[in-house]
């Protein structure tokens, strides 16, 4: 009885540990958002990745399951040749699609459109990284 409640307890804490690592060289890659124009890019092919959802009857964090495919997408890029990915579908049963661009570094407008001040009673964000 000890050692059910012992797996029942870590079941938890192990959903919640990201099991995918970033590959050399995918961190430069970029992340388009689903409904960015990339017409200006260079269309490379299509990554499909896939992670585990659930652990048993357990259903694991959905923004761990959405990071670990973005991972994986950006961990395939280079081998594409591209600079770029770009949500295709969202995730299903822990599997979604991607597309692969060549963008360069001017042709994506990276930097974020100058803020206007806060009214009285806004929130102001400020990037974390530049």
């Amino acid at each position: 009885m000890r050692k059910l409640a012992l797996v029942l307890l870590l079941i938890p804490l192990a959903s919640a540990c990201t099991w995918v690592k970033m590959a050399p060289g995918a961190k430069e890659v970029r992340v388009a958002r689903a409904d960015q124009d990339l017409s200006a890019c260079t269309r490379r092919g299509e990554v499909s990745v896939s992670v585990k959802d659930r652990l048993g009857p357990y259903d694991r964090n959905d923004l761990k399951v959405r990071d670990e495919l973005e991972t994986l997408a950006r961990n395939e890029a280079p081998s594409l040749g591209a600079d770029t990915v770009q949500p295709k579908t969202q995730p299903v049963d822990g599997e979604q699609r991607f597309l692969a661009f060549t963008c360069g570094a001017a042709s994506l407008g990276t930097r974020a459109p100058a803020a206007r001040p806060a009214a009285e009673g806004e929130a102001e964000t400020y990037p974390i990284a530049d």
